[in-house]
C-alpha cells in the first residue's frame, strides 16, 4: 500500500487527486481563520462577532454533509466533488469583497456548505480500495486533505503579505482568498476529466430508496430520529448566538422563526425517512441477517467524531488568537504557531487508519485513541502564559495527534457499516464532528479556553468508555474485497486505463 502511493498509477492516481481536491475545499473552509484579527481590525469587529463569524463557518456544514451524502449516493463522487468545487468560488468572492460583519456571516455561511467535501471522498476511495487497506486509504485521504487547514494558516498569509503593495502596505487578506477560490474551481474541471467513480468492470452502487437513509431495525429508526434531531439543535444553536445582544445580527422575533423553520425542517426530513422505510416500519418487509447493520454503530461513530473532528475543528478556529492573547505573539507569528496542530494531520490521521488495519481491531484502536484524545486536551487545559512557547507547542501537537488519528480510525469504519449507504452514513458522522465544532467553540464563547479544553477532554473520555462497552467490530474488516464482490481487482496499473479514459495530467 504505502510503496504503491509513489506510483501514481490505477487507484493511488485517485486517492491523490480525490485528497488534493479535499485540501483545498479545507483551504477555502479555513481561509478567514489567520486573518480572524486583522479583519476584525479593519472592519471593526467585536471578539463576540469574530467568534460568531468562526461558528457560522461551521454551522451549515452540517446540514450540507447529509444532503451532500444524498446526493453522493446518487449521482457519485466525480459529479460531486466537481461541482463542490467549482461553487467554492462564490463563498470565496463573497468574503473577499465582504465590506461589514452582515456580510462576512452570510459569506461564511455559505462556505460552509464547501466544508462538506470531505464526504465525497470518503465514498470515492472506499470504491477503489479493498477493505483490508481501507484505514490507511481513508486517513491518506483524509489526513493529508485536512492538511488543508494548516495550508490556510502558512500559505495564505504569505500571499497576503506578499501582495501587501497592491493594498497599499496592508496585509491583502482579499486577494488571498479570492485566490484560493479560482484555483478550487479550476481544479474541480480537472478532477472532472482524470476520475470515475469506479474501477473497471464494478459497479458503482446506489441507495435503493432516495430522501432518507434506510435502516434495517424498526429500533434503528427510531434511534436515527433522535440523532437527526441533535444535528438540527446545534444549528439552532448557531442561530441562537447570532441573537445574542452583543451581536443582535437579529432580532428575537426573527430567532423563533428560524427556530419554527427548522423544526418544520426536522418533520419533513423525518416524513422523508419514514418514506424511505415505510415497508420496514409497517411489518411489510423484514431484511436477512446478512442485509442488516446496527444503527447504534453509526451513532457511536458519529459520537467518536465528536470527540476527535469536532475538537479538532474547534481548535483549529481559536488556536490563533488563543496564542496570540496568552503570550502576545503578533498575529503572523501566532498563526504559524497555531498551524502546528493541522500540521501532523499529513502522518496522524493516515496513521490512525494504517493502526486500525494492522491492529487487528478497529473497535479498540478507536477506544485507546479516545483515551489519548482526553488525555491531550486536559494537558491543554493547564497551558497558560507560564509555559515555554516550544513546551505549549508539544502539548499542542499531543492533542492533535490523538484527534487526527481519531478521524482517521472513525473513518476506517464508516465504510463498513453498509455499502450502498456509505455517502449518507460518512454524512450523517461528519456532520456530528460539525455539531461538535458548534457546541464546542459554543462552549468557549460563554466560559474560556480553558473550560473549553477541560470539555473537550471529558467527552473524549467518556466517548472512550462507550467504545469500548458498545461498539462493535464491522463485519468483514480485513477482507481482501467487499462482500459480495467475487472477482479480484485489476492491476493497479490497469484499473484507471481500462475505463478508456485519457488523462488531462498524463
Amino acid at each position: 500500500m504505502l510503496k504503491g502511493l509513489l506510483s501514481f498509477n490505477g487507484r493511488y492516481r485517485i486517492l491523490h487527486l480525490t485528497w488534493f481536491a479535499f485540501f483545498l475545499t479545507f483551504v477555502c473552509w479555513f481561509s478567514f481563520t489567520p486573518f480572524a484579527t486583522t479583519i476584525g481590525t479593519e472592519l471593526g469587529l467585536s471578539k463576540a462577532q469574530i467568534d460568531t463569524i468562526n461558528i457560522c463557518n461551521l454551522a451549515l456544514t452540517i446540514p450540507a454533509r447529509i444532503i451532500i451524502g444524498m446526493v453522493l449516493d446518487r449521482y457519485g463522487p466525480r459529479i460531486t466533488y466537481t461541482g463542490l468545487l467549482v461553487f467554492a468560488l462564490i463563498p470565496c468572492l463573497a468574503t473577499a469583497m465582504a465590506q461589514d460583519f452582515n456580510q462576512l456571516v452570510l459569506s461564511r455561511l455559505l462556505m460552509g456548505v464547501v466544508g462538506a467535501g470531505f464526504v465525497v471522498g470518503i465514498r470515492m476511495v472506499s470504491e477503489w480500495f479493498p477493505p483490508k487497506e481501507i484505514g490507511i486509504a481513508e486517513g491518506i485521504y483524509g489526513g493529508w486533505g485536512n492538511f488543508g487547514a494548516f495550508g490556510a494558516k502558512f500559505f495564505l498569509p504569505i500571499v497576503a503579505t506578499g501582495t501587501a503593495f497592491l493594498a497599499g502596505g496592508a496585509i491583502n487578506w482579499r486577494l488571498a482568498v479570492a485566490l484560493i477560490g479560482i484555483v478550487a474551481a479550476i481544479y474541480g474541471l480537472i478532477y472532472y476529466s482524470n476520475v470515475s467513480d469506479t474501477p473497471a468492470g464494478k459497479t458503482y452502487k446506489k441507495a435503493k430508496r432516495g430522501g432518507g437513509m434506510e435502516v434495517t431495525s424498526q429500533k434503528s429508526f427510531y434511534a436515527m430520529l433522535v440523532m437527526n434531531f441533535g444535528l438540527f439543535f446545534a444549528v439552532g444553536l448557531m442561530v441562537w448566538s447570532l441573537a445574542k445582544p452583543q451581536i443582535a445580527f437579529i432580532n428575537t422575533a426573527q430567532l423563533y422563526g428560524i427556530w419554527a423553520l427548522l423544526l418544520g425542517l426536522y418533520a419533513f426530513q423525518s416524513y422523508k425517512a419514514w418514506q424511505a422505510n415505510r415497508e420496514l416500519m409497517t411489518g411489510a418487509k423484514t431484511y436477512s441477517p446478512a442485509e442488516r447493520y446496527e444503527f447504534r454503530q453509526v451513532a457511536l461513530l458519529e459520537f467518536t467524531y465528536i470527540t476527535n473532528f469536532g475538537s479538532e475543528l474547534a481548535a483549529v478556529s481559536m488556536l490563533p488568537a488563543f496564542f496570540q492573547n496568552t503570550f502576545g505573539l503578533a498575529p503572523l507569528f501566532a498563526a504559524w504557531i497555531a498551524a502546528s496542530y493541522p500540521l501532523l494531520n499529513m502522518v496522524s490521521r493516515p496513521s490512525g487508519g494504517l493502526i486500525s488495519d494492522k491492529l487487528g481491531s478497529r473497535k479498540w484502536t478507536m477506544t485507546f485513541i479516545s483515551v489519548g484524545i482526553g488525555i491531550g486536551y486536559l494537558l491543554l487545559y493547564s497551558l497558560n502564559s507560564g509555559w515555554p512557547i516550544p513546551l505549549a507547542i508539544a502539548a499542542t501537537m499531543f492533542a492533535a495527534y490523538f484527534a487526527q488519528a481519531g478521524c482517521g480510525a472513525t473513518y476506517g469504519m464508516v465504510p463498513l457499516i453498509k455499502r450502498e449507504i456509505t455517502g449518507q452514513i460518512a454524512g450523517n458522522v461528519g456532520a456530528y464532528g460539525n455539531f461538535g465544532g458548534v457546541v464546542y467553540l459554543t462552549v468557549l464563547s460563554l466560559t474560556s479556553p480553558q473550560i473549553f479544553f477541560a470539555t473537550m477532554g471529558i467527552m473524549a473520555l467518556i466517548c472512550a468508555s462507550l467504545c469500548a462497552f458498545f461498539l462493535k467490530e464491522p463485519k468483514g474488516s480485513f477482507a481482501a474485497h467487499y462482500e459480495g464482490e467475487t472477482s479480484e481487482p485489476l492491476p493497479e496499473s490497469q484499473e484507471f486505463l481500462s475505463k478508456g479514459k485519457n488523462s488531462m495530467l498524463g
